[in-house]
């Protein structure tokens, strides 16, 4: 049986990648979901079924409820229209995902500039302090249902929990998504909400092909992670709806990583 009929989420980034695989896979689980991005179309260069079609529009193909928002996850109104659209069109919001993020290139920090060192930090940590801000609030307002009042799942990177060479913003960024991921949870699970990160490993995605094309860096990949393969969004998007489900009821504060063993050498 489907896991989260009757269940309302939003994704931020939904339009590629990890947001696409995740929006499709709740979806698939019987949510009702808001789906946000920068761009409704999916960018150029993933793996992805269906490039030509809208995450949303591939939803209600399939049968299921979607609605879609132009919204720049690192702005305050625009995070929060998210939230309130889920709320005025299907009742409660169930279920945050804080996905959105990018990439600026391999450098070192003497090479890194400010303005890059900025980018990455809006966009890939202040959107999720803004996703699960607005996220928390309205969850305290809502009845408790199936045990909470919400879930929130933020998708960090394995870069929050090691050192990647050449990536010094991207690791602090993501570095303060997993510890607030973890202080979040602190805070709120005695308010019955569930907050949880997924940490991806180099995955099958637009952002990582310049790697997986390189050869050089894709053996460096391949003798990094013991798997013999490298993932894909869906393996992210099964994590996620994982922790966005009732099976994941007494996780909170738990960084589940999806990465073929990288880290754990």
């Amino acid at each position: 049986m489907a896991r989260l009929i009757g269940k309302t989420a939003a994704v931020t980034g939904s339009s590629s990648g990890n947001g696409r695989a995740i929006a499709l896979a709740l979806a698939a689980e019987g949510a009702n979901v808001v789906c946000s991005d920068i761009r409704k179309n999916a960018l150029d260069g993933g793996y992805e079924d269906n490039l030509g079609q809208d995450t949303d529009d591939i939803i209600r193909a399939n049968g299921g409820k979607a609605e879609y928002l132009d919204a720049d996850a690192g702005k305050r109104d625009d995070v929060q229209a998210v939230v309130d659209r889920a709320v005025q069109a299907f009742g409660r919001l169930d279920i945050m995902v804080n996905n959105a993020g990018i990439f600026t290139g391999l450098h070192t920090i003497v090479d890194e500039t400010e303005e890059e060192f900025d980018k990455t930090m809006l966009v890939n940590c202040k959107s999720v302090w803004l996703g699960c801000k607005s996220a928390i609030t309205q969850m305290r307002r809502q009845d408790v249902v199936d045990g909470t009042r919400g879930r929130i799942v933020n998708i960090a990177s394995i870069g929050g929990l090691v050192g990647l060479a050449m990536e010094p913003a991207y690791c602090t960024a993501k570095g303060a998504v997993v510890n607030l991921t973890r202080q979040l949870a602190v805070d709120f699970s005695p308010e019955r909400i569930n907050i949880n990160a997924v940490c991806p490993g180099f995955l099958h995605t637009a952002m990582v092909r310049p790697f997986i094309d390189d050869p050089e860096l894709n053996e460096v990949l391949h003798s990094k992670t013991p798997w013999p393969d490298l993932g894909y969004a869906e393996d992210v998007a099964k994590a996620t709806t994982f922790l966005a489900s009732a099976d994941a009821s007494w996780a909170s504060g738990s960084m589940l990583t999806i990465d073929g063993g990288y880290t754990a050498p």
